[in-house]
């Protein structure tokens, strides 16, 4: 049987002595290989849609000088009445979006968060948006030609949102599984030229509840 070899910690200096049995390796294997190949692509669930944000222009490439409010109304007036997918707003949402100005404590856009998630050299711009019913809209806008291109959205009852590197970690209630959440790590790729959901955990975040003490019977 093969061994691996370390050098002595003591003893004659510069001896080889084996660390024990190396274990073997095991490959992954392949279940049921004679599978079909597919010939139809599967849903699509807009991961990879993105948009260009119309009227609005970052000067020098700057997103730090674009302000998120305006991005974001720029939006709304352009898709006013769509509901669902990566454009979609609620009703109540975008009526407080156009009021932003107006009434600034009502407006549900968050403070912005800035970080270079593709990999350039230059920030991105990263937004919040609170809606009804405990969700938070989460997007992500990149400088390019001198605008501004929309390259992650989504919506959802989300618990925490970390940048770790050049990931944005997403922490999502489990509606099924109490004690549990999903966390999406979404990555710019670069054939696409938007962010996808690269990595996704469900992680329990509760402990386990401590197994009942037996109780004795009864004489």
């Amino acid at each position: 049987m093969a061994a691996s070899l370390v050098l002595a910690g003591c003893g004659d200096a510069g001896e080889l002595q084996s660390a024990g049995p190396t274990p073997t390796a095991i490959g992954p294997v392949r279940l049921w290989p004679d599978l079909p190949p597919v010939t139809a692509p599967p849903y699509d669930y807009g991961e990879s849609d993105t948009a260009q944000v119309p009227g609005v222009r970052v000067p020098g490439g700057d997103v730090h000088r674009v302000d998120p409010v305006a991005v974001v109304q720029a939006e709304v007036a352009a898709h006013p009445d769509e509901y669902s997918g990566p454009d979609g707003m609620y009703q109540e949402t975008a009526g407080q979006i156009r009021e932003c100005k107006r009434e600034p404590r009502r407006c549900p856009v968050m403070t912005p968060y800035y970080r270079d998630l593709t990999g350039d050299g230059k920030d991105e711009l990263v937004v919040g948006i609170r809606m009804p019913d405990q969700q938070t809209g989460l997007r992500v806008y990149m400088p390019e030609k001198g605008g501004l291109t929309r390259i992650m959205s989504t919506v959802d009852q989300v618990v925490g949102v970390q940048l770790a590197g050049k990931d944005l970690v997403v922490r999502v209630v489990s509606a099924g599984i109490p004690g549990y959440e999903y966390r999406t790590a979404w990555s710019w790729d670069a054939q696409q030229r938007t962010m996808l959901p690269t990595r996704d955990e469900i992680i329990r975040v509760k402990p386990v509840p401590p197994a009942p003490s037996p109780t004795g019977g009864g004489a």
